[in-house]
C-alpha cells in the first residue's frame, strides 16, 4: 500500500521550504515521522509530489535515508502540465492546488493509497485508521474513500490564522461535505472563528476537520481529470484559483459515486504554518521521543 504525500506548496507564509526543515538534533523532518508512522501501520511505498527543481533536495536528504526502510517514487507538479486547449496565463507562478498535484501521480499509483501533507504531523493512529479501512475498500461497487478528521482545538496555532476544512457528516459518519473556513484563529472566548462576508463564523474547539489526510482507491484518478477540467473551463482568477482535493470529493458525493467515512482522532497535530509554530513542533517530537513513541534516532 502507498503512501502520496503533497510537497510541491511554495510554503508561503512559513517563509522557506519547510518540508526540509531539521525538527530535532538528528535533522529529521515532520516527513520523516509521517513515513515512519507509515511503515508501522504496513504501508510499503511513498510517493513525493513535489516540484521538479527540488528533486536534488529531496533525494539527498529525506528519499535516499528513508528508502533503506520503504520504496520510494518521485511524481512532478508541473505548472504547464495542463490540457492541450489551456494556455498557461503569463505571470502564473502558482502550483494549480491539490487534484493537479494528484493527478501527477495517476500511473505511477495503481494501488489503494493514502494522502498527506508533507508539512503536518498526523500521528501514528491516522495512519493506521487509513490502513486498515484501505485493506477492505477494493472491489466495492462505488468508491470506499476514508478521510481521518482532527479536533480544531488540536490544529490551531497561537501564532496566526489556519485554513481548515469543516466536515458536516451523518449518522453513519460519512461526510455529507466539507466546508473551506479560511483565516481561523483563536478567540479570547476559548473557542475560534474565521470571517465570512461582513461577520465572523464561531466555531467550538470540538468542531471536526481535515488535515487533509485521505484513504483513496485509484478510481480517483478519472474523476481529478475531468473535475480538473471543468475547473480550468470555469477559472475566474487565472493568477491564484487553484482545484482542491475537496472539490472533487464534494462532487463525487452528490454524484453517488464514493462513501467517504470520517474517522475521528484525538492525536494532536504539530505543523509550521508560521516559523514561531517551530519550536513548540520540535518540543512535542522531543517529549513523544522521551516517551517511547519513537527511537532517539529515528533511521538507525
Amino acid at each position: 500500500m502507498t503512501l502520496v504525500i503533497l510537497a510541491a506548496g511554495m510554503g508561503s507564509r512559513y517563509g522557506g521550504m519547510k518540508q526540509i526543515d531539521p525538527m530535532n538534533e538528528d535533522g529529521d523532518f515532520i516527513i520523516d515521522f509521517s513515513i515512519y508512522d507509515a511503515i508501522q501501520a504496513g504501508f510499503d511505498k511513498v510517493v513525493f509530489i513535489i516540484k521538479e527543481e527540488n528533486l536534488s533536495d529531496f533525494r539527498d536528504t529525506v528519499g535516499n535515508r528513508v528508502s533503506k526502510h520503504i520504496k520510494v517514487e518521485y511524481a512532478f507538479q508541473k505548472l504547464d502540465d495542463l490540457p492541450d486547449w489551456f494556455t498557461l496565463p503569463e505571470g502564473r507562478l502558482k502550483p494549480w492546488g491539490t487534484t493537479q498535484a494528484l493527478l501527477s501521480v495517476a500511473g505511477i499509483v495503481n494501488e489503494p493509497f493514502a494522502v498527506i501533507n508533507s508539512d503536518d504531523f498526523y500521528g501514528r493512529e491516522a495512519f493506521e485508521i487509513a490502513y486498515k479501512h484501505l485493506k477492505s475498500a477494493v472491489g466495492a461497487e462505488r468508491s470506499q474513500f476514508c478521510m481521518v478528521g482532527y479536533r480544531l482545538g488540536n490544529t490551531v496555532t497561537e501564532h496566526g490564522s489556519v485554513n481548515r476544512g469543516i466536515c458536516n457528516t451523518n449518522e453513519k459518519n460519512q461526510l455529507i461535505n466539507i466546508v473551506e473556513a479560511r483565516g481561523i484563529a483563536l478567540t479570547d472566548d476559548g473557542g475560534a472563528e474565521y470571517p465570512d462576508g461582513d461577520g465572523k463564523v464561531k466555531l467550538g474547539l470540538d468542531t471536526v476537520v481535515s488535515m487533509n489526510c485521505w484513504g483513496f482507491t485509484p478510481d480517483l484518478f478519472p474523476h481529478l481529470a475531468a473535475e480538473f477540467e471543468s475547473f480550468l473551463h470555469e477559472i475566474t482568477n487565472p493568477m491564484k484559483d487553484e482545484s482542491y482535493i475537496t472539490d472533487v470529493i464534494d462532487v463525487m458525493i452528490k454524484n453517488g459515486a464514493c462513501d467517504v467515512t470520517v474517522y475521528n482522532t484525538t492525536e494532536c497535530w504539530l505543523g509550521v504554518t508560521y516559523p514561531e509554530d517551530k519550536p513548540a513542533v520540535v518540543e512535542g517530537i522531543k517529549n513523544l521521543i522521551n516517551n517511547g513513541i519513537y527511537p532517539e534516532h529515528l533511521w538507525e
